[in-house]
């Protein structure tokens, strides 16, 4: 059964203000008024019953399209490029004439030095290391554990190069590094089993772009810092900008999500355009227990930014709770899918270890990014890093060996563990 809520139907993710019709019925004010306002209409919502009405004036396009006397106000032109910057190094991770000095550049990149083949990124004063385990949040009193995570990022790299390069035309066995045939594909893994390029790929949809988005972008304290909110509520616009600073806060949240798509106004269309978020919701809307999922967060994102428009915080702040808890949905489901794929693969009558090392990679950076993931009603994650650091320990230490060692029931008891805190079920997401 499906067990994702539509878009319009927030539960107790928010509580706005209480609304009662006259028999005293309950009604949920933001799932009315988003009814209303879905295709643009502006016509003030009465909530059903004698309170006042819940939204005024909020025009919510049809698109991700957004404007101001004719000029776009949508600006999220250095998530894309990160995200370019990214795809780079991905590549680059399983090329084995790479260096280990060569990939931190990339990670790290500074601007000017030619790291990248797209000379346009060269010149760029972004990187991906800084926006790592970076937002106000989670971090900007936490030092300590940013620099913890953005070391095993580092070290990532490093082992690639280091442990697996040497060894990729040696066929992996347990305790040596080397590569193991998956269907069609060649994967390299270390002497645990683990690819460390899905190490590094997997661990920054939590540790950067989630982050960014649930932690950094869409919080109370960057979206309201300031005078933020005088500021929007006066359509006062960023100095030589068209957008006010709350406006452009929102859409660096949107772009670490759709800013590769070809049209990423109508994003939908071609989920899959980078390897972070985005190809994750599209895996996720195409499992049927899922369905729907992907509409539910564009329609949050975009309705979030009508309310912006509007002035209207709490629909706005509705709209971050959906986000939130979906996001950190599509990780979680994604964790227990790889570990319950991973399963079947060794429990065949002749295990295959490349199909279940890769999908056990996929799932240990999935487990890792439950971290940063963030609770709807909450300052904290669904899960702390000791308890995901404890759940990477379990999975890895079956035996002396890592994953050559692991059991289906370790496999099946970390699924177990992470379906509970959410509102899906291990064989939901296991298919």
């Amino acid at each position: 059964m499906n067990r994702l809520r539509p878009l319009l139907l927030l539960t107790f993710l928010v509580s706005l203000a209480s609304c009662s019709s006259d028999d005293n019925d309950p009604v949920n004010p933001v799932a009315t008024c988003s009814d209303n306002i879905q295709n643009g209409d502006e016509t003030a919502v009465d909530c059903g019953g004698s309170c006042t009405p819940c939204t005024t004036g909020i025009q919510n396009p049809t698109s991700y399209t957004f404007e101001r006397n004719g000029e776009s106000t949508v600006d999220f032109s250095g998530q894309t490029t990160r995200l370019l910057m990214s795809e780079e190094i991905l590549d680059l991770l399983l090329e084995p004439t790479t260096t280990s000095d060569a990939l931190l550049a990339m990670y790290a990149h500074e601007q000017g030095v030619d790291n990248f083949e797209n000379t346009e990124l060269n010149a760029s004063d972004k990187n991906i290391k800084s926006k790592t385990a970076a937002s106000v949040d989670y971090f900007s009193s936490n030092s300590a554990i940013q620099a913890v995570v953005r070391a095993d990022f580092d070290a990532w790299l490093m082992a690639q190069v280091n442990e697996v390069f040497p060894n990729f035309n040696v066929v992996a066995s347990p305790g040596n590094p080397g590569q193991l045939p998956d269907g069609s594909s060649t994967r390299y893994v270390n002497d645990k089993g683990l690819e460390y390029d899905q190490l590094f790929n997997k661990g920054l949809i939590g540790a950067w772009t989630t982050d960014q988005v649930l932690n950094n972008y869409l919080s109370l304290a960057v979206l309201d810092e300031g005078n933020n909110r005088d500021e929007n509520d006066a359509d006062t616009v960023a100095e030589g900008k068209s957008y006010t600073t709350m406006e452009h806060k929102w859409d660096e949240a949107y772009g670490y999500v759709y800013g590769l798509n070809a049209d990423a106004a109508n994003p939908n269309a071609d989920l899959g355009a980078d390897s972070f978020l985005n190809k994750y919701i599209g895996r996720v809307e195409g499992d049927t227990d899922f369905e729907g999922i992907a509409e539910t967060l564009f329609q949050a994102f975009k309705l979030g930014r009508a309310a912006i428009v509007a002035k209207n915080y709490e629909v706005r702040d509705a709209q971050i709770a959906i986000i939130k808890q979906k996001i950190s949905e599509i990780i979680a489901i994604r964790a227990v899918y790889y570990l319950q794929q991973a399963k079947n693969s060794l429990t065949q009558e002749t295990p295959a270890y490349g199909t279940a090392f890769h999908d056990l990679s996929e799932g240990y950076g999935f487990i890792y990014s439950l971290q940063f993931t963030r609770r709807p009603d909450a300052e904290t994650p669904y899960f702390s890093k000791e308890e995901v650091d404890a759940f990477l320990s379990d999975l890895m230490n079956d035996g002396d060996n890592g994953l050559w060692d692991v059991t289906p029931e370790t496999l099946d008891a970390l699924s177990v563990a992470i379906s509970d805190r959410f509102q899906f079920t291990l064989e939901e997401a296991a298919e």
